[in-house]
Formats: structure tokens, C-alpha cells, sequence
């Protein structure tokens, strides 16, 4: 892709960087999932700033996505908020919305070193340092996140917050999987059981990464180098990152380890308590956790669809679609009858 307009990129790149010249010496994709494209740049800058060898991630809409993601121009004002907030993100650089340079939008930031694959960070316990202290450390990350608050400058794209998060939350996936007209009884009975069980709103919305999970974070033998992928960020529950986290289907096999497959709950509540300054609501992280089941399912049956549709064929997004049947037996195990309260909804 970049070989075609190499050229206007390397004189974009020149004026934004304030440079006397940029070449751009080897342009490589990334892996970076079905939303976004990543290309590593390695760039000879002279002049300016930036001057010398830099190495540079170029992020940009891919062919696929969903519905709710975010694009290019806002996970750049979200990766600046964030580190505002002291997130440890890779560090934005610049963005552009002139279609004569790429033919759509991208943004650039700083390469970070690490792995971020999940399968690989469970099972390869050369990575991440200390588990315990990673995840503490993920913990204090989080409670960073949550501490961007309703209205911010800059992230005026995210609108107003729901009144009531939870629900919200189930009429926006109830709408995404009705508009894909494929009956899925275990779907609609886990989006009932959502809107009954749903807690009450927080005390007060902040902004939720919406997709903070092992898988979403880069480490490298030492500890945390970057939070990654903010395209489902909005206004909500904090909870609801909680839960995401905590999530069994997020744990790629190691069931036992309830934060994200790489240590103990209680040792990332620990270092979101301190950081936050408060105790986390259990029974509240729970539902979420539920929820995102329901929510990787509706996020799987719409990329299976793309393939099935003929939109884009591809064998990741049609392997991606064929988890739908393993969420939706894990979300009927989780809301067996008898399970939780009858009436009156987990924590209303």
C-alpha cells in the first residue's frame, strides 16, 4: 500500500516533522486485527526535531471494522488524553485528514517496543516481568483511564454520557444484533437477562476503554511498555473495563487466572484500589464480566458476517464469526437460571 504514495507521504511527514528532508527506508505491515491497519516506518529524518534514524507506527482504517469503532482522527485525541492522564500509551505524534497523502485519514506515533499478542503473553512466562506486579501495575493504569472525565476538550466526539450505562449498553447491542438478521436465541436470552440484571448507573461516568484486555497491552521481559487499542472507548461504567479485563473468554485458557489470564484478580483489584482511592464494587464487576460475553459475541457475529456476506473475504474474520457459539454457551452458563436474583436486578 505505502509503496504507491510513498512519495507524498515522505513530503508530508517532512513539513509536519520539521524537517529538511525524510526518506522513508523500509514501510512494513503489522498485525493489528481486522479494525485498523499498522505499518512500521523506518524513517531517515534530517533536520528539525526529529533528526537521525526514527521508527515510526503508521495507523490507519482497514477495509473492516464495526459499527462502533472509532477512527484514526479519534484514537489519536484519545491516545492524547490518555497521556495527559498518565497512561502509559505510545506517544501521538500527528495526524492527518488531507485524503491526497493516503487516501484516508492515519495517524502517526512512536514505535514502543513489546509483544502484544494474548496467546503468546499467557503462555510465554519469559514476558511481562514479575505477573503479580504486571498486574497491579494494569490496575493503576486503569484507574489513570478512569480519571478522564465528562466534558473533556478534545473528545467532544464521544457525546453525552448514558443516564444509564448498562441499559445503554444493551440497546445498542440489541440493535447491532438485530440488524445483522440472524436468530440467535441464546443472544436474545443473554440481552433479557442483561436489561433485568442491569445495575444502577455509577456515580458518576468516566471515560472506558472499552476493550482493555490481554491482547491490548504491550510488555516486554520486563514489564508493561504501552495500552493499546482505543477504538471502543466512551463514557460509562468504569466497571465495565473491570469486567472486560476479568472476563473468562478474555483469559486465552488459563481459566484460573482471573485477570486476563495472568495472575489473580485480587492483584489487579489491588493496584486499581490504590491508584483509585477507592474499593471496587464486586458484584458490579460481575455483571460486566457477562456483559462481555454478550459483547464479543455481536463484535464476532458481525465480523463472520463480513465474510459470509462477501464484503471481504477473509479466513480471520470468517474463524473470528465462528466464536459466536462458544460465547453463547459460556453466556448461558453464566446466567443459568437460579443463578441470580429472580427480581429486582443484581445490585438495584
Amino acid at each position: 500500500m505505502l509503496g504507491e504514495v510513498k512519495n507524498s507521504l515522505e513530503a508530508w511527514m517532512c513539513g509536519t516533522a520539521q524537517a529538511d528532508a525524510v526518506a522513508i527506508a523500509e514501510a512494513r505491515p503489522l498485525s493489528g486485527g481486522a479494525i485498523q491497519e499498522n505499518w512500521l516506518l523506518e524513517v531517515d529524518v534530517q533536520g528539525g526535531p526529529f533528526a537521525g534514524r526514527q521508527e515510526f507506527v503508521l495507523r490507519t482504517d482497514a477495509p473492516s471494522g464495526v459499527a462502533v469503532s472509532h477512527g484514526r482522527a479519534e484514537e489519536s485525541a484519545l491516545l492524547r488524553a490518555a497521556t495527559a492522564a498518565g497512561v502509559t500509551v505510545p506517544e501521538p505524534l500527528w495526524l492527518c485528514e488531507d485524503p491526497t497523502v493516503l487516501g484516508k485519514t492515519f495517524h502517526v506515533m512512536r514505535k514502543v517496543e513489546g509483544v502484544a499478542l494474548g496467546n503468546k503473553i499467557v503462555k510465554d512466562l519469559r514476558l511481562g516481568g514479575d505477573r503479580t506486579a504486571l498486574a497491579e501495575r494494569l490496575g493503576r493504569e486503569l484507574a489513570r483511564i478512569h480519571t478522564i472525565l465528562p466534558p473533556h476538550d478534545g473528545l467532544d466526539f464521544l457525546g453525552k454520557p448514558p443516564a444509564d450505562p448498562a441499559l445503554a449498553d444493551v440497546a445498542e447491542l440489541r440493535a447491532h444484533a438485530d440488524a445483522l438478521e440472524q436468530p440467535r436465541p441464546a443472544l436474545e436470552w443473554g440481552l433479557r437477562w442483561a436489561e433485568l440484571k442491569a445495575p444502577p448507573p455509577p456515580d458518576r461516568p468516566t471515560l472506558v476503554h472499552g476493550d482493555y484486555r490481554t491482547g491490548n497491552y504491550m510488555v516486554d521481559e520486563k514489564g508493561l511498555t504501552a495500552i493499546l487499542d482505543w477504538e471502543f472507548a466512551a463514557w460509562g461504567d468504569p466497571a465495565r473495563d473491570l469486567g472486560w479485563f476479568c472476563a473468562a473468554c478474555w483469559r486465552f485458557g488459563r481459566l484460573d487466572l482471573e485477570a486476563g489470564g495472568i495472575a489473580p484478580r485480587a492483584a489487579l483489584y489491588r493496584g486499581y484500589e490504590a491508584e483509585a482511592g477507592r474499593t471496587i464494587e464486586t458484584a458490579r464487576v460481575t455483571y460486566w464480566e457477562v456483559m462481555a460475553h454478550i459483547r464479543w459475541d455481536v463484535i464476532a457475529l458481525q465480523q463472520g458476517h463480513r465474510h459470509v456476506s462477501g464484503a471481504q473475504a477473509s479466513l480471520d474474520l470468517a474463524l473470528t464469526g465462528r466464536r459466536a457459539a462458544e460465547l453463547e454457551l459460556a453466556l448461558l452458563r453464566l446466567t443459568e437460571p437460579g443463578s441470580w436474583p429472580e427480581s429486582g436486578g443484581t445490585l438495584r
